[in-house]
């Protein structure tokens, strides 16, 4: 069915005259003068408060302006009024994800898709919108289905890598990786997901040449040295290593794991002076990460500061209290000191205990973060 202009969805089925209000605010619009329009509107709903299209066409003025949670509130008056209005549950949803309320706005996109099947944009944005929402799992049908229809989308595919990555599909990662370098063979970021999908494969020498590719084709990269700094370290090649923990923090000076692991190689170099110095800025820039105050506090036990030792144990075991090493740490430190019964509790502690923590090289990079949109829905 051919969809009716503007002018005429909001004075179908009105008594309202071409000179009335609603005419005269549309002709405001379409000159650009949206806050003179806008005043007419507040108007119109004044004396029409269930005037469903004034609020449908307020919610729109919102959204122009950025107000995306007062777009939101007339778009959802509007549309419990009447929910016929064309593109209305549409414009809901891309208000609702502009304004990062990434669930709520799929749930509005998955509605109009269920309305029209097969429609390429509101795949896309279904898609997106899980995405956003860090429902991996679910965004994964609708990616799929989007970049098969869309055999150039670059941003597209590299989502749905992301997404294989999340939710632990490794072989998909690596089916998408292959469509990526068709796009763009010389693709950091997808050299980068090729190599953290390797490791979690176990493949670590496959793992580390997909991170030198990605150095190669972008040296600037966001964690590239990281990747490729880590998996050196798990090997224990903690010169190599080093050299790429700085590389990384030369690229970004806020990057917090690259500077803890720093510390640590040098913790391992037996270098306590530089360690202790990128461990104490590491902590100020992030208090959260366990392996920060376990090797301060060893630092501060070499330094005979044994005060300070037991206080970073201690945050140690409270970030990761199923982690045995702080545990055996503090026992040991609790020794030195003549402080046996706590020595004796800690000791009982580590017999009990089992390490149980994922030191997979997406974990690493990840962080616990989402990864960030590759691309705005319009």
């Amino acid at each position: 069915m051919k969809r009716l202009p503007l002018i005429g969805l909001l004075l179908a089925g009105t008594a309202l005259a071409q000179s009335g209000p609603a005419f005269q605010a549309l002709q405001l619009e379409q000159q650009g003068r949206s806050a003179e329009a806008e005043q007419i509107w507040q108007g119109v709903l004044q004396a029409q408060p269930r005037y469903a299209q004034a609020l449908a066409h307020m919610g729109l003025d919102e959204a122009r302006q950025q107000r995306y949670s007062e777009a939101v509130a007339y778009y959802r008056k509007a549309l419990a009024i009447d929910p016929a209005i064309p593109d209305l549950r549409l414009n809901l949803g891309l208000a609702l994800f502009k304004a990062e309320r990434f669930k709520e706005a799929a749930a509005e996109f998955a509605a109009e898709l269920r309305r029209h099947p097969g429609d390429q944009r509101l795949t896309i944005l279904a898609g997106m919108a899980h995405y956003g929402a860090g429902d991996y799992g679910k965004a994964i049908p609708y990616l799929k289905a989007a970049t098969a229809k869309d055999q150039q989308n670059l941003p597209l595919r590299l989502a749905l890598a992301h997404s294989c990555m999340w939710t632990k599909q490794p072989q998909c990662v690596m089916s998408i990786y292959k469509e990526i370098l068709a796009l763009n063979a010389d693709s950091a970021e997808a050299d980068m997901l090729a190599g953290e999908a390797l490791d979690d494969m176990g493949d670590d020498a496959g793992a580390l040449e997909q991170f030198r590719a990605a150095e190669k084709a972008n040296p600037k990269q966001p964690d590239v040295h990281f990747g490729i700094g880590y998996l050196l370290w798990t090997h224990k090649q903690y010169d190599d290593a080093v050299k790429e923990f700085q590389a990384e923090i030369a690229n970004d000076p806020s990057h917090g794991q690259s500077r803890a692991f720093l510390g640590d190689s040098y913790l391992h170099l037996n270098d306590d002076a530089h360690a202790q110095a990128e461990l104490e800025q590491a902590v100020k820039a992030d208090p959260s990460f366990e392996l920060t105050h376990l090797d301060l506090g060893i630092v501060y036990v070499n330094a005979h500061r044994d005060a300070d030792a037991v206080r970073e144990f201690q945050k140690a075991i409270a970030l990761d209290p199923k982690d045995s090493n702080p545990h055996w740490r503090l026992a040991k430190l609790y020794q030195s000191m003549g402080r046996r019964e706590e020595a004796q509790a800690q000791f009982a502690l580590v017999n009990t205990m089992k390490r149980e923590a994922d030191q997979s090289l997406f974990n690493r990079i990840s962080g616990g973060r989402k990864p960030p949109l590759p691309t705005s829905p319009q």
